[in-house]
């Protein structure tokens, strides 16, 4: 076991977790988690995570091997990410309404403004199925390949970061993309016009964390958290890309 502060891990976990409940991204499913070390990670209470209680324990699962009692079925999928990606420190798997309503057209969000740049290289799952076996999960990993998210046919999103926060914040950043979406096909015949989305230069201008971005949406998700620990360091963004 590495020398990582476990109690403070989890306790991180739980904020996220109802960061994720408080701000509609999950509803009675989902889960999230922070990795240990290169052999095992926490994941939060099986249960809502608008609802886990103050100091609530989560579990450590290991990276290899079967799950532990109690554990979700679909936390295979934090298992073959963090298996395949050592940059990944934190994942969330989350059920965002209009991330889920776009999904069922086969359809991403695009990147239309600047929140959504964070997530230009967002991958697509065409599966309704839940992942509740080692080679599904391994095929949903492996698809993700080096993004930020991937969105599963009629059945959520899987975001991924340096840490729990970014994995989280990168969560709000795919579901405001998503929104702004739906808002601009309300709007127009031809949502789909490459020339109404951003460039390629304006996406890698737009992937950067300076000025506090990721700092401040951490504050503003976690507000009020009886365990909130803050922003505390910089969150580096790193940029993952465009489609």
């Amino acid at each position: 076991m590495s020398g990582v502060d476990i109690s403070t891990l989890e306790q991180r976990v739980r904020v996220a977790a109802r960061a994720l409940g408080r701000h509609g991204l999950v509803q009675a499913w989902g889960h999230c988690s922070a990795r240990i070390d290169a052999e095992s990670f926490v994941v939060c209470a099986a249960r809502p995570m608008g609802r886990i209680e103050v100091g609530e324990p989560g579990t450590i699962v290991p990276i290899e091997g079967a799950l532990p009692p109690g554990v979700l079925g679909e936390v295979r999928i934090h298992q073959q990410i963090y298996r395949r990606r050592p940059d990944v420190g934190g994942i969330c798997r989350f059920m965002p309404p209009h991330v889920v309503a776009l999904s069922t057209l086969r359809s991403v969000p695009k990147p239309r403004h600047g929140v959504g740049a964070f997530n230009a290289a967002c991958r697509f799952w065409d599966d309704p199925r839940l992942l509740r076996d080692d080679a599904l999960a391994a095929e949903l990993a492996a698809h993700l390949g080096q993004a930020p998210s991937l969105v599963m046919r009629a059945n959520g999103a899987v975001t991924v970061g340096p840490n729990i926060e970014l994995a989280t914040g990168f969560a709000w950043c795919l579901e405001d993309a998503a929104r702004i979406e739906t808002l601009v096909r309300s709007m127009v015949d031809v949502a789909e016009r490459d020339d109404a989305c951003l460039t390629a230069e304006e996406i890698d201008a737009r992937q950067v964390s300076s000025g506090a971005v990721f700092e401040r949406l951490w504050d503003y998700l976690t507000a009020d958290d009886p365990e909130s620990l803050g922003s505390g360091a910089a969150f580096p963004v790193p940029q993952w890309g465009r489609p």
